[in-house]
């Protein structure tokens, strides 16, 4: 017996497009409405984060439990100790991950979700502190909570006003706006979010050195100013950077010679077997410092529309060389 395909709806594309915009203006609603709500308790509940030894543990069943998992990330990453705890496995023994010196943020629309309610008690007679994220002051959640932030919204943007949809936007705002909040108040600044995501590409830019992606040792392409145009050539091929610093008794980078400036050399029909390396280079190469961040090559390189830099110590004693093929490897550009 054969079974009929599914029916597929009949697709209105006005209804469709009616129902989307319906949608972004009730959860912009939404949002805004919480700007006229924050005040006392908003306050209230960052100076009490701040004062937290321990973590911030976020809890949320549902909807709500997704959005505290973003909260929870959201505050690690800036600044704020944070990890999130399904209620219901907390009622199994992950309880026992909640500590006295902890902070529990509990987030519920309704606030009655009894996988929560359950724990409230429990988590009280610990003697953590609890704030509530909610859209009902009256419930369960908010009178065992210590700071109750107003999380309500009038309407869900669902057609049922059943699937949690602006309720959950207006949670995951909120938490956005405590995140920032709290990493204004401790100071958090860029390189401290960039140990934090080592792996980005902020954390690439922010935590990475010149030192770190230069070439150094034999692979630093360098030959004297009394050296002819075939030291010149050599120095290049072999150390495959397209260039070479002319260097002086002391070890400074006096001048510069590149692939370039050779086959410019070659158009212009001189005569490559008499001049030194002093008579041909480019005096004075733009140079930067091993412990500057690559990023400030890169942009040292953009500036003057140059694709390599030579790495100088404190003394000004060329230790290194870098190109944008460096960079690039390093994913700092």
């Amino acid at each position: 017996m054969s079974s009929r395909p599914p029916l597929i709806p009949v697709v209105d594309p006005d209804a469709i497009l009616a129902r989307a915009r319906d949608t972004f203006d009730i959860e912009a609603a939404a949002v805004a409405g919480l700007k006229t709500r924050v005040g006392p308790t908003f306050v209230a509940a960052v100076r009490k984060i701040l004062e937290v030894r321990g973590r911030v543990v976020v809890m949320g069943m549902g909807k709500s439990g997704h959005v505290g998992r973003k909260i929870a990330a959201t505050l690690a990453s800036t600044g704020t100790p944070a990890m999130f705890v399904h209620p219901a496995e907390a009622s199994h023994g992950d309880l026992g991950m909640i500590k006295s010196v902890d902070l529990v943020l509990a987030i519920s629309n309704s606030g009655e979700v009894e996988e929560l309610t359950t724990l409230l008690p429990v988590v009280k007679r610990q003697g953590v502190p609890m704030i509530a994220m909610t859209g009902r002051a009256e419930s369960t959640l908010a009178r065992y909570a210590d700071i109750v932030l107003d999380s309500g919204v009038e309407k869900e943007a669902c057609p049922l006003n059943l699937a949690p949809t602006a309720s959950t936007t207006a949670q995951m705002a909120l938490g956005d706006a405590l995140a920032v909040a709290l990493l204004d108040a401790r100071g958090f600044a860029a390189a401290d979010f960039a140990r934090s995501h080592p792996g980005g590409a902020l954390g690439r830019k922010l935590l990475t050195h010149v030192s770190d992606v230069m070439r150094s040792g034999d692979a630093v392409p360098r030959v004297t100013p009394e050296a002819s145009v075939s030291a010149l050539m050599r120095a290049m091929s072999i150390q495959g950077f397209g260039a070479t610093a002319v260097v002086d008794a002391e070890g400074r980078a006096s001048g510069i010679f590149t692939d370039g400036d050779l086959r410019r050399l070659i158009e212009a029909g001189t005569d490559l077997r008499t001049p030194t390396a002093a008579q041909i280079m480019h005096p004075a190469p733009r140079t930067i410092r091993a412990d500057a961040l690559a990023v400030e090559a890169a942009e040292l390189m953009e500036q003057h529309g140059i694709t390599r830099l030579f790495v100088v110590d404190a003394a000004g004693l060329l230790i290194g060389a870098l190109n944008t093929t460096d960079l690039m490897r390093a994913k700092v550009i």
